[in-house]
């Protein structure tokens, strides 16, 4: 019989991941991993609440369980780059990170040592595996496909990995976690970055990152405000900017964030014309290719530039192993520095990589 060790999370995909392949006649392990350490308030990552859900689930579907802390990890291999990248007026994305470094890195390894032959996740999206060629396919679930939050994931992490949830919507999991009387059937799905959870955003940043406060103007020059610094800002932001009220305002005209100068410390605010968020390409770096490489210099496929976006036709563009030139068919709004752009060619994500 083979083993697959479960990434168990307290939440609903995870313990419906476990259950089929238990009903599967896998021997099945589940294993919670602890990320963040931290007193916050209104509790900001519910370890201990969702280690609780993961004993009542493991024990319910009469499977072992552990718990591995990987918070060293976490902050030295996460954290800390998402901190440099806030810090250079880039908006990161953690979660992408974390599958990269913790989930198929540490605790992978982790699962070996428990005598794993396989290592299974809650997340939408499915794998196919052919010999020592491992193709990420997006989920069946179109509305919960997380493909975007896997683009870093190499081959070797992908090797060995199963995706229960791949063929299954949503609902479906639902209805399969209450029907076998799961304590987490209708467990609300987490949102936001883990560390941060339901705490205010800038409340948490300011905590790790010292505030500049600086001027907002227009790109005519005119300066309309003042920030509370550019990392709590982000390209086409309308809410939080605090100019409201300002003659000749109208609620066609909202203000919104076009640009962050770093160096300066200015907050570029335009009112109205949204014309200057809208551009026709971007450059990527370190774009991991799944399964390898394109041998085509310049191809086309479909992109994604933030987890819920549909994709859109681009030409792409290699200019090295890992870095390319990413041209649109339709100008894309607020396409942001620190963020992935994610490629696809039909049913298979291929890779991505940071925008720069």
């Amino acid at each position: 019989m083979k083993t697959v060790v479960v990434g168990m999370s307290g939440g609903v995909d995870s313990s419906v991941a476990a259950l089929l392949l238990k009903e599967q006649g896998y021997n099945v392990i589940g294993l919670y991993m602890v990320n963040w350490e931290e007193e916050g308030e209104n509790g900001c990552c519910t370890a201990e609440a969702d280690y609780e859900d993961v004993r009542r689930v493991c024990n319910k579907i009469g499977i072992p369980y552990y718990t591995v802390n990987f918070a060293k990890e976490y902050a030295e291999r996460v954290f800390a780059h998402f901190l440099e990248e806030y810090s250079r007026g880039r908006t990161p994305n953690p979660d992408v990170l974390c599958n990269r470094e913790i989930k198929f890195g540490p605790f992978k390894e982790y699962a070996r040592a428990l005598g794993a032959d396989f290592v299974a996740t809650g997340h939408y999206c499915d794998i196919l595996h052919q010999g020592d060629t491992h193709y990420l396919l997006k989920a069946a679930d179109a509305n919960k496909d997380q493909t975007y939050f896997l683009n870093q994931v190499t081959q070797p992490q992908l090797a060995d990995v199963l995706f229960p949830l791949g063929k299954l919507l949503k609902p479906q999991v639902r209805e399969l976690a209450e029907k076998y009387g799961l304590s987490t059937a209708k467990k609300k799905d987490s949102t936001g970055i883990c560390f941060i959870g339901e705490r205010n955003f800038r409340n948490f940043l300011k905590t790790y990152l010292p505030a500049q406060p600086g001027p907002i103007r227009t790109f005519e020059g005119e300066e309309v405000g003042e920030h509370i610094g550019l990392m709590y800002y982000t390209l086409g932001q309308r809410r939080g900017l605090n100019l409201g009220g300002r003659k000749g305002d109208d609620a066609e005209g909202r203000w919104f964030v076009v640009k962050k100068d770093v160096k300066n410390n200015i907050l570029y605010v335009s009112h109205g014309d949204e014309s200057a968020l809208f551009t026709g390409e971007c450059t990527v770096s370190g774009i991991n290719w799944i399964p390898r490489a394109p041998q085509e210099t310049e191809f086309v496929c479909t992109a994604k530039f933030r987890y819920r976006q549909s994709e859109q036709g681009v030409r792409v563009l290699r200019t090295g192993e890992d870095s390319a030139r990413v041209m649109f068919d339709v100008p894309q709004r607020a396409v942001t520095g620190g963020q992935y752009a994610v490629f696809y060619s039909g049913d298979k994500c291929i890779g991505g990589g940071v925008i720069d």
